[in-house]
């Protein structure tokens, strides 16, 4: 099992936790809306980081990206396997012929 494997477990275990205990608890309490917010706040603050060029920072701040992409993804009921299918269904693809695929893209 890989580290995002284990903190998505975490992430799910969390959902029943005490809001007041733990920070993960008190995100999914607030619903999905509030947690792809923060997700998007986070994706925004590593976009900076990556503008400047301040590789601590990104490294840190990309981190934050994934926690926050798998809390949205638990609000939402989206497994990270899910998602990892999908890009395995994706990797023998090129991105222009994925691309493609998708209507309105």
């Amino acid at each position: 099992m890989s580290i995002l494997h284990d903190l998505a477990a975490t992430i799910e275990a969390r959902r029943s936790a005490d809001p007041d205990s733990s920070w993960t608890a008190r995100l999914l309490a607030k619903g999905p809306e509030k947690c792809a917010e923060k997700f998007g706040e986070e994706a925004v603050e590593a976009i900076i980081e990556a503008v400047k060029g301040d590789r601590d920072a990104l490294t840190s701040e990309a981190a934050d990206v994934l926690y926050h992409l798998l809390v949205m993804l638990e609000a939402r009921d989206v497994s990270l396997e899910a998602v990892l299918d999908e890009l395995a269904r994706r990797q023998n693809m090129s991105g222009l012929a994925e691309k493609a695929t998708r209507s309105g893209d």
